[in-house]
C-alpha cells in the first residue's frame, strides 16, 4: 500500500496526540493524578491524519465513542486497515512513531498512561509475579468493559471547570481503568477474590481525608499512600467496609448533613448547598434526591 497522503502546512498544525486541530470538531483534556485523558472528534468526511515522533510519554489507549471509524495505521512504506464499531479500542506504545490515516467522522475518548505510573503497579503487584512494562498492541478490538467505563468518565470531560467532586470520581475510574488495562492488556492476573477490608484505623483517616475534599484537592492516590495500600486495593477495602466507593460515600455524608440544616434551619436550598459544599443548589437537588428518594424542599416540607 502507498504512503500516507502528505500534510499541508496548515494540517501539521497538530495537537500533543498528533491530531490536526483544523479538522477537529471537540477536542477536550482533563488531568487526573495519575492519567490524562481527552476527548477527540471529528465530523467531517474528510481525510483526517495522526502523525506523532516517538517520545518517552508512555501509552496511550483509545475508546471508540462512535460507530462505523475505519482509520490505516503505517509501519514504514505499508498500511493495516482497520474498522472500530462503538466500544473498540486500540492501545498506542508512545515510543514508536505513529502514523494513520482516518476515514470520515469519528469519535474517541482516549486515556494517556505514563511510564511512572507502570513502574508504581509493578510494584504493587502480588509477589512472584512478573513485572508489567507495558500494553500489549490491539487495534479495534471490542471492549465491552473498557466501554462502559468510558461513557461513565465522559460528562467529566465535557465540564468547563471541573468541581472537586468530579475529579475525586475521575480518580476512582482511572484506578478501574488502569487495573483492566493491567489484567487485559499487560497480562498481570487478577486480584485475590477474598475480601479485603480496612483497619479502623485506616477506615478513620481516609474518611478524615474525604471530608476535607472541599477544602483541599486531596486524591485516591493520596489516601492510599496514607494508607499504606496501593489505589485499587484501597478502592476494594473501602468499598467492602464502607458499602459506598468513596465519592459515594462522600455524598452520602454531605446529604446527611444538608437534612441536618433542613430540619433545623430556614436558609434556603442555595446556602445549604454552599454550607454543605456541593457545586450549586441544582447539584445539591440531583444528589439528594439520588439519595433520599425525594427532592430537598419536599423533604424539607415532609419534616414539618
Amino acid at each position: 500500500m502507498s504512503s500516507p497522503t502528505p500534510l499541508s502546512p496548515h494540517a501539521a498544525r497538530s495537537d500533543s496526540l498528533g491530531c490536526s486541530a483544523r479538522s477537529l470538531g471537540q477536542s477536550q483534556e482533563l488531568q487526573g493524578s495519575e492519567f490524562s485523558f481527552y476527548r477527540k472528534r471529528v465530523d467531517g468526511r474528510e481525510l483526517s491524519q495522526v502523525q506523532t515522533p516517538p517520545s518517552d510519554r508512555g501509552f496511550l489507549v483509545g475508546i471508540s465513542m462512535a460507530p462505523q471509524h475505519r482509520r490505516s495505521i503505517f509501519r514504514g512504506s505499508q498500511a493495516a486497515r482497520f474498522d472500530f464499531g462503538a466500544g473498540a479500542v486500540y492501545t498506542r506504545d508512545f515510543s514508536e512513531e505513529y502514523r494513520a490515516d482516518l476515514q470520515g467522522p469519528f469519535d474517541f475518548l482516549l486515556m494517556e498512561l505514563p511510564l511512572s505510573w507502570f513502574h508504581t503497579a509493578s510494584d504493587e503487584l502480588r509477589a512472584g509475579q512478573r513485572r508489567v512494562t507495558g500494553l500489549a498492541t490491539v487495534t479495534g478490538q471490542s471492549d465491552p468493559i473498557l466501554a462502559h467505563l468510558a461513557c461513565a468518565l465522559a460528562p467529566a470531560l465535557a465540564q468547563a471547570r471541573p468541581q472537586p467532586d468530579s475529579l475525586l470520581f475521575v480518580d476512582q475510574l482511572g484506578v478501574a481503568i488502569g487495573t483492566h488495562l493491567l489484567r487485559r492488556y499487560g497480562g498481570a492476573s487478577a486480584p485475590s477474590s477474598q475480601t479485603v477490608r480496612l483497619s479502623r484505623l485506616h477506615e478513620e483517616r481516609a474518611k478524615q481525608m474525604l471530608l476535607q475534599k472541599g477544602r483541599g484537592n486531596v486524591s485516591i492516590p493520596e489516601i492510599a499512600r496514607e494508607c499504606n495500600m496501593s489505589a485499587s486495593y484501597f478502592l476494594r477495602a473501602f468499598k467492602a467496609s464502607t458499602g459506598h466507593t468513596p465519592h459515594q460515600w462522600l455524598l452520602v455524608q454531605r446529604v446527611e448533613m444538608a437534612r441536618h440544616y433542613l430540619r433545623q434551619t430556614e436558609l434556603s436550598l442555595a446556602e445549604i448547598a454552599l454550607a454543605c459544599d456541593f457545586c450549586d443548589q441544582s447539584h445539591f437537588s440531583r444528589v439528594f434526591t439520588q439519595v433520599a428518594g425525594t427532592p430537598p424542599g419536599t423533604w424539607r416540607r415532609s419534616q414539618r
